[in-house]
């Protein structure tokens, strides 16, 4: 599964009042044209809340009109994907048409790029948040708050809507227990017992789970989020003794016996031992040394093809059915908190969830991106 992404967790009164005063102060003609104006198509291009164009019904409308999303790098059994977009599609009546499903962050971006201004150019993009931060600095995100703007941690979102997080896990060491012995820690990987077992979920330059895993090597191994380099060196010596394996981890390569442990998401072990159940016994744990935690990031093409249609994804993905959703697909969703204070959660799913460590922390932006590029530096060297 290459799909590998990253991340760390972390106005419209005044279009309403002059809206009011220009229908107050106008003729109807007028009144009639401004409605007309801010249900446009034109109007979502731009629309920075639901409320400046009219609200739900009018998304409602202007998205089935559009008829489909695109969306990219959506596994259906990443985080329950495959769930959340059907329901999406069985309520609004939009085709959600998905490109390269098994795709990383940095594709994402670069899809953002490649097919600017032609109908394929993806909508929306779920990335990690190191690809989050350069896709805002190289203005490629539209801004936009979704209803529930509040439920979302400030330092989890841009503050003007560019990009917002959406769900969460933390690295956790998998494994075949009927093919390997039960590690206690990534220390234990070393033992020649793993020789040719080892895999990460896809190439840490582009995929941010596999880049995560990295960082969980590097604070195992005496680094931190400021020096990633101890988890570099980490895969070198497993590298060098044929324990670390190129191939990336997915549910294939882990049935085919390619990936007998791999440092990937609490929410895909659980999804690994579902999917594979009665052919591969696998089970997952989070290493006590290694709490690295990471949130994915949700936004909108700032030159969306389908700009309502982006907007009315957004704002299911953010309702109680969208994340709950992904509890479901054993993900942490950004709104947990609100959700559990006014008792939207499915508890029956948050009861599945392995307590979160006391003692998270998360890297800064600026040691994200210190990080991204030592990565891109040194690891064609592993």
């Amino acid at each position: 599964m290459t799909r590998s992404k990253l991340t760390t967790p972390r106005l419209f009164a005044g279009v309403a009042a002059a809206s009011a005063l220009l229908a107050a102060c106008g003729s109807a003609t007028t009144a009639s044209t401004t409605s007309a104006q801010t249900s446009s198509p034109a109007c979502w291009a731009t629309a920075t809340t639901i409320q400046a164009c009219g609200g739900m019904n009018a998304l409602i409308k202007a998205a089935r009109a559009e008829g489909h999303l695109n969306a990219i790098a959506l596994p259906s059994n990443w985080a329950n994907y495959g769930s959340i977009i059907a329901a999406f599609e069985k309520r609004y009546g939009i085709t959600v048409n998905v490109a390269n499903p098994e795709g990383s962050s940095g594709e994402e971006l670069a899809a953002l790029k490649t097919e600017k201004g032609t109908a394929k150019e993806p909508d929306v993009v779920d990335v990690g948040l190191s690809f989050a931060l350069q896709g805002q600095q190289e203005h490629l995100f539209a801004p936009f708050k979704v209803p529930t703007w509040s439920e979302i941690p400030a330092n989890q979102k841009a503050a003007n809507g560019d990009w917002f997080e959406d769900y969460g896990g933390l690295i956790a060491v998998g494994y075949n227990a009927g093919a390997v012995p039960r590690p206690t820690s990534l220390a234990s990987l070393t033992q020649p017992a793993y020789k040719g077992s080892v895999c990460l979920d896809g190439n840490p330059e582009s995929a941010g789970a596999a880049f995560s895993g990295v960082f969980a090597a590097a604070l195992a191994n005496g680094g931190s989020y400021a020096n990633i380099a101890p988890g570099i060196a980490y895969f070198q010596r497993l590298h060098q003794a044929g324990t670390f394996v190129p191939t990336g981890a997915t549910a294939a390569s882990i049935e085919a016996g390619q990936c007998r442990v791999t440092l990937d998401w609490t929410y895909l072990q659980a999804q690994y031992a579902s999917q594979l159940a009665g052919k591969v016994t696998w089970k997952s744990f989070i290493p006590s040394n290694a709490h690295v935690a990471a949130y994915y990031v949700q936004a909108i093409s700032a030159n969306a093809p389908d700009p309502a249609a982006a907007r009315l994804w957004e704002t299911y993905l953010y309702s109680p059915a969208g994340q709950n959703g992904w509890l479901e697909g054993y993900a942490y969703p950004v709104e947990l908190k609100a959700m559990i204070a006014n008792g939207t959660v499915n508890r029956a799913a948050l009861a599945k969830l392995p307590p979160l460590p006391s003692n998270l922390a998360f890297p800064t932006a600026s040691e994200l991106a210190s990080a991204a590029k030592t990565v891109v530096a040194e690891w064609p060297t592993v």
